[in-house]
């Protein structure tokens, strides 16, 4: 089992910056590729940044590529989303995710644990 703890989240003005943080614990808790996904009220949930096991290998949504930066750390297990020049659109509840499987990985059910969310709210 694998417990995913998201935090970070907040009000932000556009244009300004927030860095999430998602804790990752659990047995082999390093060996999962890690996501980030968001849900926007009244919207599916989409995915937004990959970050492979070994940290080499990252993906962005075409929305947030060139603003947003995945990363982790494996000791202690942690995955970070920097989030640069934010838009009233990157207004979400944002997840923390982890997938065994191998590849890219952009869709909600091909990841097998998650975390309860985090608010992100930009005003304009």
């Amino acid at each position: 089992q694998v417990q995913l703890v998201e935090s970070g989240g907040g009000l932000v003005q556009a244009g300004g910056s927030l860095r999430l943080s998602c804790a990752v614990t659990g047995r082999t808790s390093s060996t999962y590729a890690m996501g980030w996904f968001r849900q926007a009220p009244g919207k599916e949930r989409e995915f937004v940044a990959q970050i492979r096991r070994s940290g080499i290998g990252t993906y962005y949504a075409d929305s947030v590529k060139g603003r947003f930066t995945i990363s982790r750390d494996n000791a202690p297990n942690s995955v970070y989303l920097q989030m640069n020049s934010l838009e009233p659109e990157d207004t979400a509840v944002y997840y923390c995710a982890a997938t065994s499987g191998p590849g890219s990985r952009f869709r909600v059910r091909e990841y097998d644990y998650w975390g309860q969310g985090t608010q992100v709210t930009v005003s304009s």
